[in-house]
């Protein structure tokens, strides 16, 4: 039903959105549901391109949207006017509102229906000037996923790649000798943890809205904790392992984390070190930004200072 309105230890490394660089703290987490995900396989990468269709698009004034595809977890958008700038805001089951921005006029993006199965409302609004922006649609939708991997296997506007991305075949040439995706994993995490270093100078000037470029980060071998987060999720989601991006807080530290999900223990949720036997908890990276085993403990702890906000 849809109806439009006008109107150096292996760690999972994650990212911090704004300020400083945050780390892991982990947790097996759940396997809920039973739907099957694309198949592991050694040193080949799956990389589903988000597209615009034909059946359900819709415009109004500077913008384009494409709602062919919301049952495999996204839509698409695009700005067709020059000098134009969209804010979308999606509202899923879970009620939470998610904010994009559109400001590139010509350029296809998808954005992930994180909230699964269920009714979605899409709003839109044109900036008019400054901070002032006028209401520009709204569209209401009733997803059901084909599979409930999808929103985390494709690329979106907050985690970019394509098959030709520097990071994906990486991801490739890393996982040739990997049996299985928890060898995948890990292989990917080493070289993310071994090859990346911070960049306090960008930390301190990045600003609001910011973007990861996940191959630039991989050419300059530094960034801030975004970065790791989006690099990592791109290179399992091109292998087939399901990764969400999750943004929130650790402690009263703005953060970004990763789960993934492993075929042999569904989701593991926050950063973990896995030591050959087990997934362990503790976060090395606030450790060595910070220099500090007590902000370590202050801010992950057992994992409960950990407040998320939204999933990409």
């Amino acid at each position: 039903m849809k109806h439009f309105y006008r109107y150096k230890r292996s760690v999972i490394v994650f990212a911090c959105v704004i300020f400083l660089c945050c780390g892991c703290g982990g947790q097996k987490g759940d396997s809920q549901g039973t739907a099957e995900k694309p198949p592991y396989e050694p040193g080949q990468t799956d990389v589903l391109p988000p597209e615009f269709g034909k059946k359900d698009t819709v415009e109004e004034g500077p913008l384009k949207l494409d709602f062919s595809h919301t049952d495999q977890g996204y839509f698409m958008g695009v700005l067709t006017g020059e000098d134009e700038k969209v804010n979308i805001q999606v509202t899923g089951p879970d009620q939470i509102v998610y904010k994009y921005f559109l400001e590139e006029p010509g350029v296809d993006t998808a954005f992930p229906l994180t909230a699964g199965s269920g009714p979605y409302v899409i709003l839109a609004f044109e900036n008019i000037g400054g901070d002032q922006y006028a209401s520009l649609l709204s569209y209401s939708v009733s997803v059901e996923l084909e599979n409930e991997f999808l929103p985390f296997l494709y690329p979106n506007q907050y985690v970019r790649f394509t098959e030709d991305s520097e990071a994906v075949q990486l991801a490739k040439k890393l996982s040739e000798d990997c049996e299985s995706d928890l060898d995948a994993l890990e292989a990917v995490y080493n070289y993310v943890t071994e090859n990346i270093v911070y960049d306090d100078e960008k930390a301190a000037t990045v600003e609001t809205g910011y973007l990861p470029d996940i191959d630039e980060t991989l050419r300059t071998g530094k960034g801030i904790c975004f970065d790791y987060a989006a690099l990592t999720v791109a290179m399992l989601r091109s292998l087939s392992i399901p990764a969400r991006l999750n943004i929130g807080y650790s402690g009263d530290i703005r953060h970004a984390w990763v789960d993934i999900f492993i075929e042999s223990a569904g989701w593991i949720r926050r950063a973990v070190e896995f030591n050959g036997n087990e997934w362990e908890m503790m976060d090395p990276t606030y450790a060595a930004a910070l220099g500090s085993d007590t902000l370590t403990n202050d801010y992950i702890g057992d994992g409960e200072n950990y407040s998320l906000q939204y999933i990409r």
